[in-house]
Order: C-alpha cells, then structure tokens, then sequence
C-alpha cells in the first residue's frame, strides 16, 4: 500500500484533514502540538468505474484500491533545532512514498498563526531541507571513508555531495536540477525532500466560490514541483461524518460536486504514477493497483506471488467495453476477451482474468 505523510504547521488542518480521509477522530484543536503522536489512517480510492462493474456483476463484495496517511504533529519554525517539539516528529515519515503539505488559507480569530499559504509553505520547505541536511551530513563523512576503501560507491558519494549543496542553500531537493540517476541513488536514505509533493491549502467556508483565486499563489510558487488541491477541510471533515446520500447532498448544495477529497486521494494516487486494473465477477469486484508500464505478470503478482510465478497468460477487456458488452461471459462469447502474454503492458483500467499454473 503507497504510503503519504502530511507535513503542516500547527493549526493548518491536519487533522481535521486526516479525519476527513479515515472518518477517524484524530484531536483538530486550535492549539499547537494536539497531535503528539503519529496518527495512521487508509482512505479508500474512489472509482466509478469500480461500481460499474460490481452493478453489472452483481457482486458480494466491492474492494476499492487504498492508501495510508500518516498524520504528524505541526512543525514550528526553527524544528529542525529543536524549537516546539523539535523535528523527532520527521522519523514517522521518513520511509512514506510522497508528502503533502497542508497549508492555511483561512481567517479564524480564534486560531492562532498566519493565513498565508506561503509562509506555511516557506517554512515547511526551510525545516525539511534542514533535516535532510543534518541526515546528509551524517552519512557523507562515513560513506566519503567508505569509499576510499570501495571504489563502486564513488557515484553515491557524488550524489550525497551535490544533495549538500543544494540543501545548505536552503533548496528542498524536488525544486533542484539534480539528474534522476543521482536521485536514485539517493532513494536508500530516505530524504524528505526528495519525495514527490502535493500540497492541500485550506480554504476557509465563506471562500468556496474562491478556491482557484486562494490557490493561485502555491500553484505559482510550486509551478511544476508538485501539484496542488483547494479544499475547505474542516467541511470535508464534517461531510465525510454523514451517510453517502447526505454527503452528496450536503456537498451538492454548496455547489462543491463530489467534494475535495476525491479529487486529492485521486491525485495523490497518480502522483507516484499508479494505475488501476480490475477483477470482477459474482463473488468480488476489485481495484487493483500497479505501477504505470508493469506488465501483465507483475499486475498477477499483486493478486498473488504464484500468479507471478506461475503466470501462462491473461485475458484483458478495457472496463468501458466489458460494461457496454454487458457481462464476462458474453465478452467471451463474442470473442472480445483479448489473450495477452507476458510482454503486455497492462492499462489503467483494464479488467483482467489470470490463468497460472504452479
């Protein structure tokens, strides 16, 4: 399962944003450090296309794709020294796939800090970058030593060297030209900035029909270093506390749609290039996740290690052709399953059938 960790100052919405995402209860108080602790969560992925199938199958059982969230405490200015609760906070998100940053950009009287979205923004990046740095210069010196002694990690030694320089001048690694060889070889130490970013600004209520305008300034400033999700997190949260057909119809009627929260767990998903294929029939419809350009028998491997290993091949009908068609077994009838080998790359929204032998 992909993990994310939001990263927030104190009071920006967290929280309340990882309660919008696990119907959890996570404490969102307007006062720094309510979190003290790592809060982890799995928020489900929605997906039309997962419904569909399981109506026209008339399945017992819907599995949606999903990924974990961790929650940490705010970071303060000055963290990375050890200002607030210092940054021992960073270690619950070290090893995650991606972060989000959560950025105030509401008026409250009764919520201490800045409304500024950039600020947030600017100190999350300063205190991040200084953590890595503090983790590169631990390990330089031990791997510059190394290397006297083992020639093969001279490429490694470059790529922690240039990952200094770029730190030491306050640069998160995501918005600096160093080339993805170099970033790949930097994968082991698990720097934060050296992760893909989606940042979620929060909007206040009465800035709903705003959002684009409130925005703007992140989507500016992160230009394309990470993309960036408006939504009134506190409303989510709320939303996500009533049943399905309430929420639609809450969220409907403040003209919000489907509401933010599909649109970010969507883009979170995609952010580190995953895709969805499909299984259905009576008993279970299932999203599936892989990575973008994996072939069939690593997508077999997902379901189960011996499908991988004992992969023959599989048959494939995109989700749109198999639902106009109406069922599996008339696909079949009609000769539209197509059978495909181990050389084929599957696609986002494929439905798949896997025949193996071990």
């Amino acid at each position: 399962m992909e993990r994310f960790g939001f990263v927030g100052l104190p009071n920006a919405g967290k929280s309340s944003l990882y309660n919008a995402l696990s119907g959890g209860s996570a404490l969102a108080a307007p006062y720094a450090f309510a979190t003290t602790d790592p809060n982890v969560g799995v928020a489900k992925v929605p997906d039309d296309r997962l419904d569909r199938l399981a109506a026209m199958s008339n399945s017992r059982s819907v599995i949606p794709a999903s990924v974990q969230f961790t929650d940490i405490g705010g970071l303060v200015e000055g963290a990375s020294k050890g200002e607030g609760l210092g940054n021992r906070f960073l270690a619950g998100i070290r090893e995650v796939d991606a972060i989000v940053y959560v950025l105030r950009a509401f008026d409250d009287p009764d919520v201490p800090g800045s409304p500024d979205p950039l600020e947030h923004l600017r100190v999350l990046e300063i205190e991040l970058s200084l953590a890595d740095l503090d983790s590169v210069e631990n390990q330089l010196g031990k791997r510059r030593k190394a290397a006297r002694h083992d020639k093969a990690i001279a490429d490694e030694v470059a790529a922690l060297e240039a990952a200094h320089e770029v730190l030491a001048a306050g640069t998160p690694i995501y918005r600096s030209d160093l080339p993805a060889a170099q970033r790949e070889l930097l994968g082991s130490y698990f720097l934060l900035t050296d992760k893909p970013v989606l940042a979620v600004v929060n909007v206040g209520e009465g800035d709903l029909d705003r959002i684009d305008e409130k925005i703007a300034p992140v989507v500016a400033e992160l230009g394309d270093h990470g993309e960036v999700i408006g939504a009134c997190v506190q409303l989510e949260a709320e939303a996500a506390q009533l049943d399905p057909d309430e929420r639609a119809e809450m969220l409907e009627a403040l003209g919000l749609g489907e509401g933010g929260l599909p649109r970010f767990i969507r883009a979170a998903y995609h952010l580190l290039g995953l895709r969805t294929f499909f299984t259905t029939g009576e008993k279970e419809t299932r999203a599936w996740t892989f990575r973008a350009g994996w072939k069939a028998p690593q997508c077999a491997g997902v379901i189960h290690s011996d499908f991988e290993r004992g992969f023959i091949r599989a048959e494939v009908i995109h989700w749109d052709e198999l639902l106009e068609i109406g069922s599996w077994s008339k696909a079949r009838e009609l000769g539209k399953l197509r059978v495909e080998g181990k050389d084929y790359e599957v696609a986002d929204g494929d439905v798949l059938e896997i025949r193996f032998n071990v």
